[in-house]
């Protein structure tokens, strides 16, 4: 749904159109002297970055950089 408003009405209720946005997710024009200046609309959720997503989540218990005594044989 887009809804259009004149520029003195929206600075005048301001803070109720921003909670007016994020509540219903729809987009208000913003106009002066009837020509359309801005756009409100509200901001689309960030997804995450899938590279480090489990940083910090385990602990490391013991050395694992020194080799290991055991010989490992991939043939077995």
């Amino acid at each position: 749904m887009k809804r259009q408003i004149a520029a003195g009405e929206f600075k005048a209720t301001c803070l109720a159109l921003l909670d007016d946005v994020q509540r219903a997710r729809h987009e208000i024009v913003i106009t002066k002297r009837g020509k359309p200046v801005a756009r409100l609309v509200p901001v689309e959720a960030s997804v995450p970055d899938i590279f480090g997503r489990m940083k910090g989540s385990i602990d490391i218990l013991g050395d694992i950089i020194s080799p290991i005594d055991e010989v490992w044989d991939a043939e077995r």
